[in-house]
């Protein structure tokens, strides 16, 4: 069982992680480093897969909670893409060694792909799993509903029921005006690492059009989006794992 610890940022921020260090004498395999989707946690059943399979494999691998997700500190109603991006690089500059494979799910897949713009000396690939960028677009005015744009004025966040968690999601003004200045589908992107795309053909929470979008926005000619029949947004059933792992493997020398 790998424990938990806690990274200080420079803002005082404490980040819990859990970390696998590999065997330094196996060349060529970049570490590997997940990123957790929208107040979702390192303890997922992707994260947790990951880790042991690394553990298994003697490759370094990191997984941390956002703050205001998880065991870290922070407020999540009160954080936004821009402080979720700054702690991946916090984490990720000060834990890790060369360049990492990123493995983004939903919300993570937008922090991989901003980091890689900012930081391509870290990024060996990445791997998106329901990929999720720009969604705070879907948030703007003219696409609410009247009851909708009462509720944003008024209390300054919207409200929406989720099967994933037992309360309500919470979407904030400040994470939609934040998020919006970080949209990455609205022109081409100098991203040029090897970037594997999945998706799952039932997915609810993340329209197709999304995966097909980053795979055109990417100046990558490494680019590859595989569609998934059957296959919810969780994409966490064995199958999917294994398809993870697999393609993972297939990224060693990336």
């Amino acid at each position: 069982m790998v424990e938990t610890s806690f990274h200080k940022t420079d803002d005082g921020q404490k980040l819990a992680f859990s970390q696998v260090n590999g065997d330094k004498k196996i060349k060529n395999l970049p570490g590997v480093v997940f990123l957790s989707g929208l107040k979702s946690d390192k303890e997922g059943t992707k994260a947790i897969f990951l880790s042991r399979w690394a553990e298994k494999n003697k490759r370094d691998f990191l997984r941390f909670d956002y703050r205001g997700h998880g065991a870290s500190s922070g407020i999540f109603e009160e954080t936004s893409i821009s402080d979720w991006l700054e702690d991946t690089k916090s984490i990720i500059f000060s834990l890790t060694s060369g360049p990492q494979i990123l493995v983004g799910s939903s919300l993570g897949g937008w922090i991989a792909l901003l980091f890689a713009k900012l930081y391509p000396q870290k990024v060996a690939g990445i791997i998106g799993i329901a990929a999720a960028p720009d969604f705070t677009a879907k948030y703007a005015s003219n696409k609410l509903t009247e009851d909708q744009k009462q509720e944003l004025e008024t209390t300054g966040k919207l409200s929406f029921d989720s099967e994933y968690f037992e309360q309500p999601l919470v979407i904030t003004q400040k994470l939609i005006e934040d998020g919006n200045q970080h949209l990455i589908l609205t022109k081409k992107q100098g991203i040029d690492c090897p970037v594997r795309l999945f998706h799952g053909s039932l997915d609810e929470d993340v329209p197709l059009s999304t995966g097909i979008n980053i795979l055109k926005s990417l100046s990558s000619i490494d680019v590859q989006l595989q569609i998934i029949k059957g296959i919810d947004h969780r994409f966490s059933t064995p199958e999917c794992l294994e398809l993870i792992k697999e393609t993972l493997e297939r990224m060693r020398l990336a």
